[in-house]
């Protein structure tokens, strides 16, 4: 699937400033279709992966490389949302709350058991499966799939297991948040254990990479964090993640493709 630099944008939840400035930099693959830029839904889908989200993820964090600290209190904000975590994206449309509306569809599962990558990502997806009408052992074979070719597990403590081929026979998307009985080995890009996991479905490839943009803007916020590792119930992790699609803005921009 083709995509546009304003798609791509949009997607990733950036400004096209930032899009070309990664073309510039040689950070984003892109081809070029009667002499203007295109991208590969499913190249892009793959360098995301590939950077493990970092540099989707605009503004800077550091948290990577020290443990996490106390913030300071941010003003006239319900949940402690600062200015600089929110990604820049459509406010209004059927993105605003994409996150909202698939954790809705997917639900929140605690306490999974398992003593490996493996056997939590199978626990769970016989829980998953009956709610997306899908067959559990089918689907865990390629989430494994996926794991063996390149790990979904993020900075952290937190994994978006996903497959590479599989959409869903729907309208809809589905992310569920699961919160496994004890933190796991993951092969993470940091080396630390996965306590926070969301299982990602889309229906189309387009909001499959939009989704995982987001998470990863969602997981790059201190305060996100903190409010995740305190495992909240499904109505307070719904209302928290509405609360901060909500804020989303999307600048001008001063360039068009």
């Amino acid at each position: 699937m083709d995509l546009k630099i304003r798609d791509v944008a949009e997607l990733l939840s950036v400004s096209e400033t930032t899009i070309r400035r990664w073309l510039e930099d040689g950070k984003i693959p892109a081809y070029r279709l009667h002499h203007q830029i295109r991208f590969s839904c499913t190249e892009v889908q793959e360098w995301v992966m590939r950077n493990r989200l970092g540099d989707i993820a605009h503004f800077s964090t550091d948290m990577e490389n020290k443990e996490l600290q106390e913030p300071k209190a941010p003003e006239n904000s319900k949940f402690g949302f600062k200015e600089s975590v929110l990604p820049k994206t459509n406010s209004g449309g059927s993105k605003q709350f994409s996150l909202y509306r698939a954790i809705h569809k997917g639900g929140v599962l605690y306490h999974v058991p398992g003593a490996n990558k493996e056997q939590l990502i199978q626990g769970a997806m016989k829980k998953i499966a009956g709610n997306l009408n899908i067959d559990a052992d089918v689907i865990s074979e390629l989430l494994l799939d996926r794991e063996a070719l390149q790990s979904t597990g993020l900075n952290n403590g937190v994994a978006i297991p996903h497959t590479r081929d599989f959409l869903l026979n729907a309208h809809f998307d589905s992310v569920t948040v699961v919160f496994p009985e004890k933190p796991l080995m993951y092969d993470s890009l940091d080396g630390k254990p996965v306590d926070i996991l969301f299982f990602l479905f889309a229906c189309n490839d387009k909001r499959h990479l939009h989704l995982l943009a987001k998470i990863a803007h969602l997981c790059s916020s201190f305060e996100a964090l903190q409010f995740l590792k305190g495992k909240p119930n499904r109505q307070m992790l719904l209302e928290y993640v509405k609360t901060w699609e909500s804020a989303f803005q999307q600048p001008r921009e001063a360039f068009a493709e």
